[in-house]
């Protein structure tokens, strides 16, 4: 019996470059990062859970951002519209039934309000679709930002969905084969559990949307974003292929939108507004555009990042923690240092946190010779 020995990284079939983890190191990267994100929850105190939790739902709607504005190149401001349908969706469908004030239904099982909200979300993203179509860069920016302002008229004005401004509603309520995330259980406590469902989800919902975009559709969707005149002389339906660029984001966001809110318990229709938007673009800016785990690197860094900005009191006595004690607030420092990381990843690193990490990579797979 004969080995055959050859090189282990020359591919002698498409398939084989193509696969999702196509490397040894990909692969064992891969389970260490598992294996960690596993062992956390009895590693971590729950506060932290919860963060971390809040985290990787906020890298589900990410995702969705990225596919629409980083793999189809077009400029989305209006992320925060589509959340807001997702919460709203999920809030109404598991909400008290009995209920005189707010709509309920009553259906607390989470795959049916989960899968709901992505599909209401998805649906209005599909009908803002033709029109965003037939627009392009800056005019397509402001259309989108115009859906945040719609929107936020409508939640505040309709109660009985919404609850109202400064009233609000209880989000939606988690329950899987009659077990509860919401409440702490005999063996894991609220946030443990929390944190484990949206781990599983978001792991879920990225290998999906790696899978797309490497697929025949995630190749039409470059094909747009870097030439949209080009695209369609080789015989893309650009129109079609952005279409489904934005109901695919809007059925991310509207999922994401219906979990956010799980983790706090509570929705308040003042919460989707440009900020929101801006946020989730800071997030696949400094992430990285066009790739899902820069996604997941921007929204685990911006999500964290108020977790540091708010221990700056103790060490700077200019900064305070409220408007109330006067000078520069925690939330201020938070706003301008959003603003100088997107200025600063975009002149120096335009890849982001995932550009850096390739280039980390990079060097240690030719090291020594790294020149």
């Amino acid at each position: 019996m004969t080995t055959r020995i050859g090189r282990p990284l020359l591919y002698t079939a498409y398939e084989q470059d193509m696969s999702l983890l196509n490397t040894p190191a990909k692969r064992g990267w891969t389970l260490i990062l598992g294996l960690v994100a596993v062992s956390l929850p009895f590693l971590l105190q729950d506060d932290l859970l919860v963060v971390m939790a809040t985290a990787f739902v906020a890298a589900i709607g990410a995702i969705g951002l990225n596919i629409v504005t980083g793999y189809a190149g077009q400029v989305s401001l209006g992320h925060a519209f589509f959340l807001a349908i997702g919460a709203y969706t999920a809030a109404a469908l598991s909400g008290d039934p009995d209920s005189t004030r707010l709509i309920g239904f009553g259906i607390t099982s989470l795959p049916i309000w989960l899968l709901a909200a992505g599909l209401v979300a998805g649906l209005a993203g599909l009908i803002v679709a033709p029109l965003a179509a037939r627009l392009r860069g800056l005019y397509l920016a402001v259309v989108t930002l115009g859906l945040v302002f719609i929107g936020e008229h409508i939640f505040k004005h309709w109660r009985d969905l919404t609850g109202g401004v400064g009233v609000g509603r209880p989000a939606a309520v988690p329950e899987l084969f009659g077990i509860q995330f919401a409440v702490d259980g005999a063996t894991f406590t609220k946030a443990q559990k929390l944190y484990l469902l949206m781990f599983v989800l978001l792991v879920i919902f990225g290998v999906l949307a790696r899978n797309l975009v490497r697929s025949r559709i995630g190749r039409a969707l470059a094909a747009v974003r870097d030439r949209d005149l080009a695209a369609e002389v080789i015989g893309v339906d650009v129109t079609r292929y952005k279409m489904i660029a934005f109901a695919v984001s809007s059925f991310y966001a509207g999922v994401a939108g219906a979990l956010l809110y799980v983790m706090i318990g509570f929705v308040e229709p003042g919460s989707f507004n440009l900020a929101m938007s801006v946020q989730y673009i800071a997030m696949i800016l400094i992430g990285g555009v066009g790739t899902i785990s820069g996604s997941v690197l921007g929204a685990l860094f911006i999500t964290l990042l108020p977790r540091v900005t708010r221990e700056l009191p103790a060490v700077l006595p200019f900064i305070s923690a409220s408007s109330a004690a006067g000078g520069i607030t925690v939330f201020q420092v938070e706003t301008i240092l959003y603003g100088l990381l997107i200025i600063g990843f975009l002149i120096f690193e335009p890849r982001g946190l995932f550009g850096i990490w390739i280039r980390v990579r990079n060097y240690w797979k030719s090291w020594p010779f790294s020149h």
